[in-house]
């Protein structure tokens, strides 16, 4: 396996490497076949829309062709993002959302070949390194076995559940049990890694 090599990305590099990061996702989350051009479309559309949301950051990995991606945005102030939870919201998780200090990490993508070396961890690693003040924040299939132990893995706490609403976040990562460009088809955990400082703090 050759080495890969991380870089960051402006929203125009980002648009410039759009097939790119489509064949990755293709390549990541292939299901049945004869969907692949129907996927890809798919992602393409809500990857347009994503880059568009403030706050985004995107970084890649990979050497002659990238190999893993991962990006997010800005969770809306409005409160939007938390359409659909469970329970009561955390009063610090509201405050941080409202402050525009919520991070959401929307997609996570390594191609097959490359999993299992750690490049999951290293490029969200190189990603939120920028977030360090930020509440991040993550959906995750409760059957998502995979997923969630690689949020664990990163010490990321559970905060509750999601509710499949209108309106509501893409999981993380892509999963058959929502339309891509669409909300969760079922409640998804709701991870979360707080900031290193918190408000007060």
């Amino acid at each position: 396996m050759s080495e890969v090599f991380l870089r960051r990305l402006t929203r125009w590099q980002a648009e410039q490497q759009r097939q790119s990061v489509a064949d990755v996702y293709v390549k990541a989350y292939g299901r049945a076949s004869g969907t692949d051009y129907r996927d890809r479309g798919e992602f393409l559309s809500r990857f347009e829309r994503d880059m568009q949301r403030p706050g985004f950051d995107m970084v890649v990995a990979g050497a002659a062709t990238l190999a893993a991606c991962v990006y997010g945005y800005g969770a809306a102030r409005s409160g939007e993002w938390w359409r659909g939870f469970q329970g009561s919201l955390p009063l610090d998780v509201e405050e941080l959302t409202v402050s525009g200090r919520a991070f959401v990490l929307a997609e996570l993508m390594v191609v097959p070949a490359h999993r299992g070396a750690h490049v999951a961890t290293r490029i969200q690693q190189h990603l939120l390194v920028r977030h360090a003040d930020d509440l991040v924040i993550a959906l995750v299939e409760p059957s998502d076995s995979p997923a969630l132990a690689v949020v664990s893995s990163w010490e990321w706490s559970k905060l509750g559940m999601l509710d499949a609403a209108p309106g509501a976040p893409a999981a993380f990562p892509a999963s058959a049990t929502r339309t891509p460009i669409g909300p969760p088809l079922v409640p998804h955990e709701v991870w979360i890694r707080r900031p290193r400082s918190r408000p007060g703090g």
